[in-house]
């Protein structure tokens, strides 16, 4: 959480604040009139749904409630547990580089009766009851968007859309603005037909996101056309038929402000006739226009927004993890774990949906969202995201009694405050990009270990993070088996070998932990026990990890006797992505899932900032007497013996540091 003596910690407040103070002294076009002055003569164009002014004014009640609203926001956005970086990085995407200037009316929503300045006109105090600025971005801006794709609307009910449309709402109110696509499909004994649910769902959702301030959302239909070959693309991913043949239709009211609602479906460009179309191809359409790789002659090849995030609001929620009952898989590394979660997808067992009115089966549904997310990232910046998540989530409605069962007799999880309030996933991702829980905490860190009454599938997360990430690789290799004690006399992996890049592998070392490694020195302690090694991209993360033997055994009794002990020797970050990516997450991952399952340990300063990060991931921790060091290690519990830990406490006790300077050791 962040200090509230820390200055980004004030200035990402300030900016919330201020996005609430906006939102409150917009106009609400469907309900107030605009007050004329002389330097506010204007009209408006139908961009707020064609809904003429009226006098009348908001009730208490609805005062109130946008009171509560704005504090819940508020509220929100300080239990993010952003840090201080994460406030920083924030700011730098989000916030305005047109800070210290006014923001300038649109020509598409405004027109002034004159543009003469009025002397002195500027400097007399107007007594309005409400300002009627619209803030647009500057010419040489481009907004930062949301690609969003609700699932099965119609089988939402209204408390539930209004919390999703409170969401986005929210999310444009701190520099996201969404494309929201709609999928909807209906059953053949239904009485309303499929196009009849299309118009009512969007009409529907503008209605929900119109209750939470203006501009609110504008309906672009036929936007999306559809020609009988696919048109010429820059990218080689995920070739559709579709393509966006009007991109005003969308970058005009982004650029003011306004939320988009899309249906799915396309105008055949030979007929001129509305068709249905995928959603998730109308999704991609979208992403490739907005990035500029779209090739028609009437569209320049020029980005036209920033695609942020994709946002997937499927009532299947995430792809499910590994394990049944241990919710959705917190965190996708695609680079790495693509083939492997699809191939897991398509063995587990189809079933029908376990959810009234919504078609088609889970696991459908998870490969399609888990291949849309994949062509997506593939073709966005290496900082784009996706998230997967139900509309529980997204509507914050985790705590509504009526949304689980969870009883307030029961007891709290391990490490949760039985009175903290249920963060809201998407604002969580967009101000922290890092998911809820972290991708390489413990199951038993997020849900009950115990087999009772207190077991809760309900408490399990259902929202997925996807990033394009990064590539892992592992020597040795582990695709056949992990990380096993070498037999002594046998060759071993050496830091010097071919395979790895030694100077940048040293640099790593150095930039990570801001102390310069005395390489020599170093290379001489681990190589006769390195075990491996972990790397992260091109060496943006990585792990080096030896096999020990306890004080007082030579190398051969060791291995005979099971006691060599599997030990992180380092562990590091470039500082540039440290809190970012993830790749924290995807070194120990890979570490205690496919090098060492059956546990590993390590130590660290008593006093290290570090130890908070890998106390929450490891099984245990021990201080040790008489020193400065505390010890960590992932063995399972019930592996874990005094014989097992006197080896391990000997290790930690026993290793030479190898730095060049004479500080103590990390």
């Amino acid at each position: 959480m962040l200090s509230r003596s820390n200055g980004a910690w004030k200035k990402a407040t300030s900016a919330v604040q201020a996005s609430i103070y906006r939102d409150q002294q917009r106009p609400n076009y469907a309900t107030r009139t605009p007050v004329t002055s002389v330097s506010q003569r204007r009209h408006f164009s139908s961009a707020e749904n064609g809904t003429k002014a009226s006098r009348s004014h908001p009730s208490s009640a609805e005062a109130k409630q946008k009171r509560e609203s704005d504090r819940e926001f508020l509220i929100s956005v300080l239990e993010s547990s952003a840090t201080k970086r994460d406030a920083k990085a924030y700011l730098q995407t989000y916030g305005s580089s047109k800070a210290k200037a006014a923001p300038k009316p649109s020509q598409a929503f405004t027109a002034f009766v004159s543009d003469k300045p009025i002397p002195g006109a500027k400097d007399v105090p107007l007594f309005v009851q409400e300002p009627v600025p619209v803030e647009s971005l500057e010419a040489d801006e481009v907004p930062r968007v949301a690609i969003v794709k609700l699932r099965e609307p119609q089988t939402w009910d209204d408390t539930l859309l209004n919390g999703v449309a409170k969401t986005l709402t929210r999310l444009r109110d701190l520099g996201l603005r969404s494309v929201i696509v709609l999928e909807c499909s209906a059953e053949k004994s239904a009485v309303l037909d499929w196009k009849d649910v299309v118009t009512q769902q969007t009409d529907r959702l503008q209605k929900a996101i119109r209750k939470y301030g203006t501009p609110g959302a504008e309906l672009v239909d036929g936007g999306i056309w559809k020609r009988s070959t696919n048109p010429p693309s820059a990218s080689s991913v995920g070739h559709t038929g579709l393509s966006v043949g009007f991109g005003e239709a969308f970058t005009a009211p982004l650029r003011h402000g306004h939320i988009l609602v899309v249906p799915s479906r396309a105008v055949v460009e030979e007929t001129l006739e509305h068709t249905a179309a995928d959603a998730n191809e109308v999704i991609f359409a979208l992403a490739k226009y907005f990035a500029g790789l779209q090739v028609d002659a009437d569209q320049s090849q020029t980005r036209t927004a920033v695609v942020d995030r994709v946002i997937i609001i499927d009532p299947f929620g995430g792809i499910p993890a590994r394990n049944s009952g241990d919710g959705a898989r917190v965190f996708i590394n695609l680079e790495e774990q693509f083939n492997n979660i699809k191939a897991a997808l398509d063995k587990h067992q189809d079933i029908s949906s376990p959810i009234p009115g919504i078609t088609g089966s889970p696991k459908a549904s998870h490969v399609k969202n888990l291949e849309l997310v994949k062509n997506i990232l593939a073709i966005l910046p290496s900082t784009a995201s996706a998230v997967i998540t139900s509309p529980i989530e997204a509507s914050n409605l985790q705590a509504n009694p009526a949304y689980q069962s969870i009883k307030e007799t029961e007891e709290p999880l391990a490490g949760e405050v039985k009175t903290r309030r249920w963060q809201n996933p998407i604002i969580h991702n967009l101000l922290t990009d890092r998911p809820i829980y972290s991708a390489s905490l413990p199951i038993g860190r997020i849900k009950s270990t115990t087999k009772g009454t207190y077991q809760r599938a309900s408490r399990m997360p259902t929202t997925t993070l996807a990033k394009k990430g990064l590539p892992v690789t592992i020597f040795p290799d582990t695709r056949h088996h992990s990380w096993q004690p070498p037999k002594p006399g046998t060759r071993r992996l050496k830091l010097t070998d071919t395979c790895v890049d030694l100077p940048r592998l040293i640099h790593l070392i150095n930039d990570s932990f801001g102390r310069e490694l005395d390489a020599e020195h170093y290379l001489n302690r681990v190589q006769d026990s390195l075990a491996g090694i972990i790397i992260a991209g091109e060496y943006e993360g990585g792990a080096i990890l030896t096999w020990e033997r306890p004080f007082g055994l030579d190398e051969e009794t060791a291995y005979n006797s099971g006691r060599l002990v599997p030990y992180l020797d380092k562990f590091a970050v470039l500082k540039k992505s440290q809190g970012a990516g993830g790749v924290a997450d995807i070194v120990f991952n890979a570490m205690v899932r496919d090098c060492f399952p059956n546990g590993v340990c390590w130590r660290s300063r008593k006093d290290n900032p570090v130890n908070k990060w890998y106390f929450e991931r490891s099984r245990g921790v021990r201080k040790l007497p008489d020193s400065n060091w505390a010890m960590f290690w992932t063995t399972p519990e019930a592996a874990v013996s005094e014989g097992i830990m006197k080896d391990y406490e000997d290790v930690c006790r026993g290793v030479v540091p190898s730095w060049a300077d004479s500080k103590p050791a990390d």
